[in-house]
């Protein structure tokens, strides 16, 4: 069997809106210790520069987010609440705040390990949630920063068939609770439902 190439980057430096809705479908796979874990892309959300008041560069530069403005296809990965890590691609044109969120992922390959991880929850709960995802994954902190496009990455996109427009649907972004409009509700939550 053929290893899918991983996505480029260009195809990272493009619109943000754009490439959280082409994520869906592709395959995020994760190396460690020599086994691959993986999943299909399901579920993503754009954040989009300093005037976005959703997202982490709206207060502007810090050592949080720096990550945030770094090169397309750079990983962002950062610790939310106290206990959970998020998975972000870095997007558009470099010192550009911009990025797209693993929200969730079909798995594919290493469910055991997964299921493990994930403290052997249900299988239609495994990777539904972007910090359920990096715990299935063991995605955390030591991840931020990296590129992606690396041969020696441990996370990165490969490329697969094109998801068709009937099977997506966008809605507003999870849990901006205390973001004002328009950013509360813009519809920048991109989602596969492949039933």
């Amino acid at each position: 069997m053929n290893t899918p190439e991983r996505l480029p980057r260009k195809f990272y430096a493009r619109s943000t809106l754009v490439v959280a809705r082409e994520l869906l479908g592709q395959r995020l796979v994760r190396i460690e210790d020599g086994r691959r874990y993986s999943g299909i892309i399901s579920e993503t959300e754009a954040y989009i520069g300093m005037d976005d008041l959703g997202c982490h560069a709206r207060s502007g530069r810090t050592p949080r987010n720096e990550s945030m403005w770094g090169p397309a296809g750079y990983l962002y990965v950062y610790f939310t609440y106290g206990m959970h890590w998020m998975l972000n691609f870095v997007t558009e044109a470099e010192s550009f705040p911009a990025a797209v969120l693993m929200r969730a992922i079909i798995p594919q390959e290493g469910l055991a390990e997964m299921r493990i991880r994930r403290k052997n929850k249900p299988d239609r709960v495994l990777t539904n949630g972007p910090a359920k995802l990096c715990q299935a994954l063991n995605i955390n902190g030591k991840l931020d920063g990296a590129d992606s496009l690396n041969n020696q990455s441990p996370v990165f996109i490969e490329k697969m068939p094109a998801i068709e427009d009937q099977y997506v649907h966008t809605s507003p972004r999870i849990g901006l609770n205390t973001v004002p409009e328009p950013w509360k509700n813009k519809p920048w939550r991109f989602v596969y439902s492949p039933d």
